[in-house]
């Protein structure tokens, strides 16, 4: 059976940004280069993001420390994230042109390659610092 308190022990050179940050990069490129929703870009992001599901489950990947209690501003963060889901969910459900989603918005942005590998590479970094706590 893993224990997670021993993964925190562990240092794995693999890890440390200096290894991840030219990895994410060329996975980022190469998604960048994939058109969007096509079959190579879906694969590309479900075999990315079942990997690093896989070592967030997974004992091996060192952990940080969670916070023993979030501060008490942490709370307003929600209110964003709230408004934004209730925004996208009124636009989605109206289903007219004249009120485009968000995520409609953003297409003629990631389009174009650069902005399309940005994208990818933020989603990996998000995605690590999940796995990480």
């Amino acid at each position: 059976m893993d224990r997670p308190e021993l993964a925190a022990e562990v240092d794995r050179v693999w890890a440390r940004p200096v290894v991840l940050t030219p990895v994410f990069a060329l996975v980022s490129l190469v998604g960048g280069a994939l058109p969007s929703f096509s079959l190579r870009a879906n694969l590309l992001v479900l075999g990315a993001g079942g990997a690093l599901f896989w070592l967030g489950v997974s004992a091996a990947v060192p952990r940080r420390p969670a916070p023993a209690r979030l501060p008490r501003g942490a709370a307003w963060w929600l209110l964003p994230v709230l408004l934004f889901g209730l925004v996208e969910g009124a636009t989605f459900l109206n289903g007219t042109s004249a009120y485009p989603t968000l995520s409609r918005l953003a297409d003629p942005v990631l389009e174009h390659y650069w902005a399309r590998a940005a994208a990818y590479f933020g989603w990996l970094w998000a995605f690590w610092a999940m796995v990480r706590r």
